[in-house]
């Protein structure tokens, strides 16, 4: 089990990039795939709850007080990444519908997966797993501010918090509780021991598993607003490759170990967008402008987190 586990882990990104192939394909060629858009959540539960059985829970109390890295990441989502996004929307096209999907999801970072990828890439998954609370009410208090003062009080009146709210309790709570409950009964139960240390070779597959049902259900999206989704995506890119160097200068900064920078970067990287594409469906005439817009920026970062997950532990 550990050589298939090992094999799993050094053959991550191959087994990634050919599920993102194969999904896209899928997508396009069965007119059921948008039916996927169910199986995302409980995929997401399912990748979260091995990786954070990797995070022994008992450590989440000592990452809890780290106030330096905390700062860090506060000061890279909701200040350098804003400017980095304002700079960016310079580039946008003339459309209000347009504009705000690509700021909705831009100015809210990710409280899910990036612990999974921020784990794949040598980062201190645990430090964001800590911060996932505190990422989520400031996100909820801000969004709506930032959204007025780049949009206008319309657009940020659409921003509610049920979606936000539900995210952290069936994607983070949820699983973190039920991997507690398992770490706990392994150190107590040999049986619950070899359970554990058996469901740590399926982070490979359940991630593949969360990107495979990602990319399948959302590239039919993209047919109905193509011109859209064209038009926005150079400034996705700019985003993916400008976004963890500012998160890592600004971590740096902060003289943070090399594993917080990493995980401040991933957190600077990565949006929510899976969260706000609720809040995106709830505008009146969102479709299909604004699931598009928001679906390209899903499949430009899974790429991304891809390559950051081969490229950041590099990095010193």
């Amino acid at each position: 089990m550990p050589s298939f586990r090992d094999t799993l882990e050094r053959l991550q990104a191959p087994i990634y990039l050919a599920t993102v192939a194969v999904a896209a394909f899928f997508g396009w060629a069965f007119s059921g795939a948008q039916g996927l858009e169910r199986a995302i959540n409980p995929a997401l539960a399912l990748m979260l709850y091995v990786t954070f059985l990797q995070v022994p829970v008992p450590a989440l109390r000592a990452a809890l007080k780290q106030g330096r890295f905390l700062l860090a990441l506060l000061v890279t989502n909701f200040v350098a990444i804003p400017l980095l996004v304002w700079g960016l929307s310079f580039g946008l096209p003339d459309d209000s519908l347009v504009r705000f999907g690509v700021l909705l999801v831009l100015l809210a970072p990710c409280i899910d997966y990036v612990v999974t990828f921020a784990h794949m890439g040598k980062a201190d998954a645990r430090l964001l797993l800590a911060s996932t609370p505190v990422l989520l009410v400031v996100q909820m208090l801000l969004l709506p501010v930032y959204l007025h003062a780049m949009l206008g009080q319309e657009a940020a009146a659409l921003v509610q918090a049920r979606p936000f709210v539900d995210a952290f309790v069936w994607l983070i709570a949820l699983p973190l509780l039920l991997a507690a409950c398992t770490q706990w009964w392994a150190v107590r139960s040999g049986l619950g021991a070899c359970i554990c240390a058996g469901l740590g070779w399926l982070t490979v597959p359940a991630t593949a598993l969360v990107l495979f049902v990602v990319v399948a259900a959302v590239v039919p999206q993209l047919e109905a607003a193509s011109h859209a989704a064209l038009r926005v995506l150079p400034v996705y890119i700019a985003f993916a490759v400008l976004a963890p160097v500012l998160a890592w200068r600004v971590a740096k900064f902060f003289k943070l170990e090399v594993s917080a920078v990493r995980a401040v970067a991933f957190s600077g990287s990565t949006r929510n967008s899976l969260v706000v594409l609720p809040l995106a469906l709830a505008v009146p005439g969102a479709i299909p402008v604004l699931p598009a817009v928001i679906v390209v920026q899903t499949l430009v970062e899974l790429v991304s987190e891809l390559a950051y997950a081969k490229l950041l532990p590099k990095l010193r």
